[in-house]
């Protein structure tokens, strides 16, 4: 199987949920692995395809019981925002840059509304569950300083 990545061999995630009995870790051992990557700077979809690819731990829920998000909230790790509105936000901070040395690039203005649109709904979303303040709105200056 090629991988997405040029020069990187990547195993596929498993299909089953139970540990396998070749996994040799520990909860203790992969709760460790994955507040140290959360320290170095990682995000949780990178930390779960460096522990699959690196450590040999095919899923962190199936081995701990818990997923990498809940981790790293019990040790004050979690990221302010979730990661998906955060990818967003970092798309349209860097279109919002592109199109200031490059003003008449219609097409990735276009693009910038798009991302701001579903920046807009995903905050919605994240508010009505709870998962961030009710005040809380995205300006594109607010994004800027979220991502530095």
């Amino acid at each position: 199987m090629h991988s997405p990545r040029k020069g990187k061999a990547q195993s596929t995630r498993p299909i089953r949920l139970e540990t396998p009995a070749w996994c040799t870790r520990t909860p203790e051992e992969v709760e460790d692995l994955v507040v140290k990557l959360a320290k170095e700077g990682r995000q949780p979809a990178i930390i779960g395809l460096i522990l699959r690819d690196q450590y040999g731990v095919p899923l962190v829920k199936s081995v701990t019981g818990k997923p990498i998000t809940q981790i790293l909230r019990e040790h004050d790790q979690a990221l302010r925002v979730p990661e998906d509105l955060f990818q967003l936000i970092k798309r349209a901070v860097l279109l919002h840059r592109h199109l200031e040395a490059r003003k008449k690039d219609l097409h990735s203005a276009y693009g910038l509304r798009l991302v701001e649109s579903k920046v807009r709904r995903l905050v919605k979303y994240y508010r009505d569950r709870g998962v961030l303040p009710a005040d809380w709105k995205y300006t594109p200056e607010q994004a800027a300083l979220l991502i530095r």
